[in-house]
Parts: structure tokens; C-alpha cells; sequence
């Protein structure tokens, strides 16, 4: 056996001299960190820390596979999400920063977001959602609460981010890129094997790129590098080294924009176009400094038992962080919040900050596969533990505001810079948990529980002072799968989260942690013969404990409900077609939050998403290794704040693809939003807080592998 998943089949020594020896056969047989052929997964560990087949999992699961990250250009993780049913990534429209993200209606941040099953653990300025996913053999999205493997984190659901490791394969490509905005990148990925045994492998993955963005003065530069190595003595024991290096040298490309020149017609029925900057140029940027390493061991200690240790430390720098914003996400209240009632002196203020972090994660699990009886039981017990140290220092100051926001004139000097902000915190989780996946004729149980404790200690200089604050909790799971022969599975599940929320209200009372709890029935499908998958799932989410901000007071008494229909289908078949279909049907309701908008709606939350990516390549004849792609996204209105007082208008999107191969060749040109549509990705206030959606991109690339 050579890597992972890697099975050579080689004739025996010859032992005469006519004996024709034939070229040794590899068999690739997926593993739930391996790589995908196609757009199909079947296996995954997310949904339980185990290598689990994906139609036993009581919960939703979607994975979007390197192959169709490939096939659609991705270049973020909000790309990536395009074509994920009940997820969205760029609700911020062109954020380099990788927020913007909402799993289920509810907005996410890093609490959601994972790496090899250990959380990326952010500051308050800055996070580690903006990883390159040419990195990741997968991205697979758990829909709703996680708490009961993974500890505190949002009901709507987690994001992990598997990286790509070495496989025991002998393979290297180089792509070149060029495109819209100025975009020029160059990328590789190679691994192979040390010796002829394939004890030692290893591989490496990384990309350079100098571009622009499509808002104006908003550059996107960045430098990534993931290698990996893989010592593997025996097919029980194995030790895998991962690390990553990334820096970026960015600006905002989110710009908090008014609702009259976006959503509605401004001045004159003038509409912004949607690469209008309301910063400085020369003033903003961004540039995050992004580093991790780590390992993962696995023993299999007798036909029993399996242990497991995942070990990682990850850093982040945030140096330099500068930029001139619309007044919708102002921290200074007295100041004037955007668009003047004169529809075109548009208000703005500056905001700069400083991040440091250093966060050590370890998980440790023993697996144990077992029968009582007639039950086949694989038993999952763990315990992990993270400890995050980070600081903080925010700055706000003053410019003049834009004299018209339709045709601005830059240059306006910059004030000091104030302190609002400048902390130092440290955070521990110890989590407990156990979980046992039961299969007995054709039905399979999982149930498990989890006991989390959180300690969280913030050194306030600039008051001078020191606060604690301690949380525990106790979440878990059930759920129950029938796995019929005709290849539909029906299944229900309840589970349940927590999210410490750090901080004091305008009383001084200490908040109570953010609490989640999901019903979910639903019914997968994997017809024998094809490969393909389907899910179809309906959930009853309550989200309680939710903590909002009204100027400078901050109250704890909100509960949201989301429910809502979620279907996706995905298939890679023999006569070369890749399809992708998502739908998504979110009926979300605050139903208490203390500032009159219960019974509304949130912001941003359209009640109908759907998408639809077919892609067919010849197999034969004389266009044989020529492909074409393309892709439709719907997204529905919305409204614009909590108020409901306004909507944003639904969008239709289309994207396309056309590719050739040859001979160790491929050329590829991919447009996303083809047409050019202008539209508004979302809107949470009228006066300054519209987001625009990313418009046109056309990228053309050349690889080459050997």
C-alpha cells in the first residue's frame, strides 16, 4: 500500500525469460481526507470524526471537491460556496478578508471555521477566513449544530477546510493565470514518495499572485505555501506533518455603500457603480500574515482499537490595518452615519487596528469498532483542549466626507488616530465527549454527548482593568438512519450548540452563552450504479441567548428561529458530464430581541436561493478532451435591515467555462457573473450599510503536468 487510499497491484517476478511483466495497477479507494475524483464524495469525517460514509451521517452534509473548485476557478472561500445549498459566502460582496458568510440564515464568522477538524480561532480584527482553498482537497460544510464533536461554535453550522496531503502518488503541475483586474497568478502542486516502499511521502502546494480586485484602488496580493510529509511504517501507523504560510498585501474590498444609489436609484436616478471606493487610496490596506503547523498521528492498535492525535499551532499577525469606511459601521456614535439627506454628501471615518495571535489545538480520540450481538458499534471517545492568546488595539479618527459620492474627489486628510481599543485575551476550551454510531441490519444509530468548560481572562488597558469569564455546557446529538437497499436513506436528528459570548450588557450583567437547537428530518439517496448523491433535508433551528449592539449599548435577549427546505444533488458521470444543483428555502423569524422587530425577518437573509452547474468534456472523437461549462445562481430578495423597512431586489447570475485538454496540457477560460449584472449582495441599514456583489471576472490559464 503506497500513502493513503493508495493500493499498487504489480505482477510477481518473473522467473522465466519469456515472462511479460505488465505495469503495476494503482487503485485509488477514497478515504474522508483524501483527495475526490470527480464532484461526488462519499465518505467524510466532519459529521463525525471518523471515516464515515456520508449517506450513514443523520445530518446534512455538503463537500465541494478540489475537481469542481478546479472547474469554477475558485479563487476564496466565499467562491467556493457558490453552488452549496443553504450556505452563503460573500454577502459582504468583495471582502478580501473572507467574511460575509451565513450557514442556514445565520451569519458566521470563525467560530465556524475549521481546519482538519481543528478550529481557526480569530482575534476581533482579524481571522483565518481568507485561506487560500488551492490548499484544500476539500471543503465539506456540516449543516447545523456541531457542538457535541467540536465544542463552542454557531447552530447554523462549521466549515472545515481539509488540506491536501501527500497520497503516495508520483504527480506535479504548474499553472499560469491571467484575467480581470489585473490579475496574474502562478500555482503549483507536487508530491511523491522517498523511497520505493512509500514509507516516506510528501507534497507541496502553493501560489503567488499580483492583482487587483473589482473596486477601485483595492489591490489582492498574496503569497501561499502548504507542504506536507507523510511517514508511514506500516499500514497501522502513520505521521503526517502539515504546515501553511500565507501573506497578503489587500485592501477593503468591502464598501459599506447607501441603499439610494445601489438598491434604489440616487441623485438624479443615478445608480454607483459597483466598483466605487469611499476610502482614501494610499491610506487603506490590509495585510495579514497567516501561519500554521502541525500533525496528525493514527495507530491501530489491535482489530479493535485505533488512536488518533491531531496537533496543531496556529499564528496570525494583523501589522497593519488601515482604512477610511462609510459611516454605517462607525464605533463613534456622534459621528454622522453616511449618506447626507441631500443624496450625495456621503459621511465617512477612519478605523485602523493591530492584531497578534498565537493559539495551540490538540485533539485526542480513541476509536474502538466492536459487536454486541447483533450490534455493530463504532465507539468514538476524545477529549481536546485549545488555548488562544491574543491582542487587540483599535484606532478611530476623522476625515471629510466625499462632497459627492457619485463623482468623488480624493485627498482628504486624515486625523489622528484615538485609541478605542486595546486588550489582551486568553481563552482555554476543554471538551469532553463521547459518541457511538450503531448499525444493526439496515439501520444505524448515532448518538454522543459532550461537557465543555471555557475560561476567558481580558487585560482592558486602556481602564486599566481585568475581567474573567468561565461558561460550561453539556450539548449533544441523536439521530437515526435506515438504510434501505434501493439506496435511499431516510433520517432524523436533534442536536444541540453553545457559543460563549464574552462581554458585560448595559447593566454589567455578564452574558450567557448563545444556545442552538435543531430538529431535522430528511432522506439521501445514492442510486447503485451512479455516481451521484442526493440530500433533501427539512430543519426547525432556534438560535436563544442572542447578544446585539444599538449604538453603544449591548443587549442579551434575542431568540431566532430559522426553518426552511434544503435540497442539493450532485453527480459525476462516465459520459463526462459534472452536474451541481442546490436549492434552498430559509423562513427566518426574531421572534424576541427587546428593539420592537420581533416577528420580522433578519437582514440578509433571502427565503429562496437556488443554483444549478452542469459541465460535459468529449470522451471521444474528434473534439475528445474539449469541455465546456456553465452555471446559474438565483438569489432571492431580502430585506434591508431588521426593521423590514425595505428589500433588496433578487439576482440572477450566470457563469461559464470552456476547457481543453492535450496530451499534458490544459487550457482553461472561466467568467464568473458572465453578463455583468450589477446587483446588491445585501444591505443592513439604508444610510452606509450595502454591500455590491462582485461583478465580471474572466480569468485564462495554461497547466501543465508530468
Amino acid at each position: 500500500m503506497l500513502g493513503s487510499g493508495i493500493i499498487a497491484i504489480s505482477s510477481a517476478q518473473a522467473q522465466e525469460s519469456d515472462t511479460i511483466l505488465l505495469d503495476p495497477i494503482t487503485l485509488r479507494v477514497e478515504n474522508a481526507w483524501g483527495p475526490v475524483d470527480g464532484y461526488v464524495a462519499n465518505r467524510s469525517a466532519t459529521g463525525s470524526k471518523s471515516d464515515t460514509p456520508l449517506i450513514e451521517n443523520p445530518q446534512s452534509i455538503s463537500i465541494v471537491t478540489a475537481d469542481q473548485m478546479k472547474a469554477q476557478r475558485v479563487e476564496s472561500l466565499g467562491n467556493a460556496l457558490r453552488y452549496t445549498a443553504g450556505v452563503a459566502g460573500e454577502l459582504w460582496g468583495n471582502d478580501t478578508r473572507g467574511y460575509g458568510l451565513q450557514i442556514r440564515g445565520f451569519g458566521v464568522s470563525d467560530e465556524a471555521f475549521y481546519k482538519d477538524g481543528l478550529r481557526l480561532k480569530g482575534t476581533d480584527f482579524a481571522t483565518f477566513l481568507s485561506l487560500d482553498p488551492y490548499g484544500a482537497e476539500r471543503l465539506e460544510i456540516l449543516h447545523g449544530p456541531a457542538s457535541v464533536l467540536y465544542g463552542q461554535n454557531s447552530p447554523g453550522g462549521i466549515i472545515n477546510y481539509v488540506s491536501k496531503r501527500p497520497t503516495g502518488e508520483t504527480f506535479r503541475e504548474i499553472e499560469v493565470s491571467a484575467g480581470s483586474f489585473n490579475r496574474y497568478q502562478t500555482q503549483f502542486d507536487m508530491g511523491g514518495v522517498f523511497d520505493k516502499d512509500g514509507v516516506l511521502s510528501y507534497r507541496v502546494t502553493g501560489l503567488f499572485r499580483d492583482g487587483e480586485t473589482g473596486v477601485d484602488f483595492v489591490n489582492d496580493d498574496r503569497i501561499f505555501i502548504a507542504p506536507s510529509l507523510k511517514w508511514q511504517p506500516n499500514a497501522d501507523t502513520s505521521l503526517t506533518l502539515l504546515a501553511t504560510y500565507q501573506r497578503d498585501k489587500t485592501g477593503w474590498g468591502i464598501q459599506f455603500l447607501p441603499a439610494d444609489g445601489t438598491v434604489f436609484p440616487g441623485l438624479n436616478g443615478k445608480r454607483l457603480p459597483n466598483s466605487r471606493f469611499v476610502g482614501e487610496p494610499g491610506f487603506d490596506e490590509f495585510s495579514p500574515t497567516l501561519a500554521m503547523a502541525g500533525y496528525e498521528f493514527e495507530h491501530r492498535m489491535n482489530d479493535t482499537w485505533l488512536v488518533r492525535q491531531n496537533l496543531r499551532y496556529s499564528y496570525l499577525s494583523n501589522d497593519k490595518q488601515l482604512g477610511v469606511f462609510g459611516g454605517g459601521a462607525n464605533p463613534n456614535p456622534d459621528l454622522s452615519p453616511g449618506l447626507d439627506p441631500d443624496g450625495h454628501t456621503y459621511h465617512r471615518y477612519v478605523d485602523a487596528g493591530s492584531s497578534t495571535l498565537g493559539n495551540f489545538s490538540v485533539d485526542n480520540q480513541a476509536q474502538a469498532e466492536f459487536d454486541t450481538g447483533p450490534l455493530a458499534h463504532t465507539l468514538l471517545m476524545g477529549f481536546d483542549y485549545q488555548y488562544t492568546d491574543y491582542k487587540d488595539w483599535g484606532g478611530s479618527g476623522t476625515v471629510a466626507p466625499l462632497d459627492d459620492i457619485f463623482n468623488p474627489v480624493y485627498g482628504a486628510p486624515v486625523s489622528d488616530i484615538i485609541s478605542y481599543k486595546d486588550t489582551n485575551t486568553r481563552q482555554w476550551q476543554a471538551g469532553l465527549y463521547a459518541q457511538d454510531q450503531i448499525k444493526y441490519d439496515n439501520w444505524a444509530l448515532t448518538f454522543g454527548g459532550r461537557q465543555d468548560w471555557t475560561k476567558s481572562t481580558i487585560l482592558d488597558k486602556l481602564s486599566h482593568s481585568e475581567s474573567e469569564q468561565s461558561d460550561s455546557a453539556f450539548t449533544g446529538r441523536v439521530g437515526l438512519v435506515y438504510l434501505s437497499d434501493t439506496g435511499l436513506a431516510p433520517y432524523v436528528s436533534y442536536s444541540t450548540s453553545f457559543y460563549p459570548t464574552l462581554g458585560t450588557g448595559s447593566g454589567g450583567e455578564t452574558f450567557k452563552p448563545g444556545t442552538g437547537e435543531q430538529y431535522e428530518v430528511g432522506i439521501k439517496y445514492q442510486p447503485k450504479g451512479w455516481n451521484s448523491f442526493v440530500t433533501v433535508a427539512a430543519f426547525d433551528l432556534t438560535r436563544e441567548n442572542v447578544s446585539r449592539t444599538i449604538g453603544n449599548e449591548r443587549f442579551q435577549t434575542g431568540e431566532i428561529r430559522s426553518r426552511g427546505i434544503e435540497v442539493e444533488g450532485v453527480a459525476s458521470l462516465d459520459s463526462g458530464w459534472d452536474i451541481k444543483l442546490a436549492y434552498a428555502y430559509t423562513d427566518m423569524e426574531i421572534r424576541d430581541d427587546g428593539e420592537g422587530t420581533g416577528g420580522n425577518m433578519p437582514s440578509g437573509v433571502p427565503r429562496h436561493r437556488m443554483s444549478l452547474w452542469g459541465d460535459y468534456t468529449f470522451k471521444t472523437g474528434v473534439l475528445e478532451g474539449f469541455g465546456a461549462g456553465v452555471g446559474a445562481r438565483y438569489i432571492g430578495s431580502s430585506f434591508g435591515d431588521d426593521d423590514n423597512s425595505f428589500k433588496v431586489p433578487s439576482a440572477t447570475l450566470v457563469d461559464a467555462a470552456i476547457h481543453y485538454d492535450w496530451k499534458n496540457m490544459k487550457f482553461q477560460l472561466n467568467a464568473s457573473n458572465l453578463f455583468d449584472k450589477q446587483y446588491v449582495a445585501s444591505c443592513f441599514n439604508r444610510t452606509s450599510g450595502c454591500f455590491y456583489g462582485e461583478g465580471r471576472k474572466i480569468t485564462g490559464s495554461v497547466k501543465y503536468r508530468w
